[in-house]
């Protein structure tokens, strides 16, 4: 993956970098979020979203269902080269989704809240998790937006 990554800091083409990323992935590109990064993407599909951290895999026929998109941190995605870099990423992409499944395992709602906003604070930091809409949280793991902001709005945080 040692080809020049695609930055995502301001737009480009007068297009906001969201557009951009859509647009690619409607295309069938496949790349990769640049794991020298702490970036990700949630990729919204119909009914929920996924978090694709760094050094997973996105496009292709993995992402055809993805209606919109969001960056997270300072988005730099990259073209893995190689079969053997493609097939990292595809794993990594996996974990990714089995560490928000972890969450989504949950039954109580304020705790599958309070865990993803945890988490998001862990990987990146508070200031990147505040800038997130809580429905995106919300799309991660199956809770109401409201949830999410009740959490988020808790003075005395929840126990997990």
């Amino acid at each position: 993956m040692e080809q020049e990554p695609l930055n995502y800091t301001q737009k480009h083409n007068g297009n906001s970098p969201a557009s951009e990323i859509l647009a690619q992935l409607r295309d069938k590109k496949l790349l990769a979020i640049n794991p020298r990064r702490k970036n990700g993407l949630i990729l919204y599909k119909q009914y929920h979203a996924e978090f694709a951290g760094p050094g997973a895999i996105v496009g292709s026929f993995f992402d055809l269902d993805v209606v919109r998109v969001l960056p997270v941190g300072n988005l730099s995605l990259v073209y893995p080269q190689t079969s053997k870099e493609r097939i990292s990423a595809y794993l990594i992409r996996r974990q990714w989704v089995r560490l928000t499944k972890q969450i989504t395992d949950n039954p109580v709602p304020l705790q599958r809240a309070q865990v993803i906003l945890n988490q998001f604070e862990n990987w990146f930091d508070s200031e990147t998790a505040a800038q997130l809409p809580d429905e995106a949280f919300a799309f991660l793991v199956g809770v109401l937006p409201q949830t999410i902001t009740k959490v988020r709005n808790s003075v005395d945080h929840l126990e997990v």
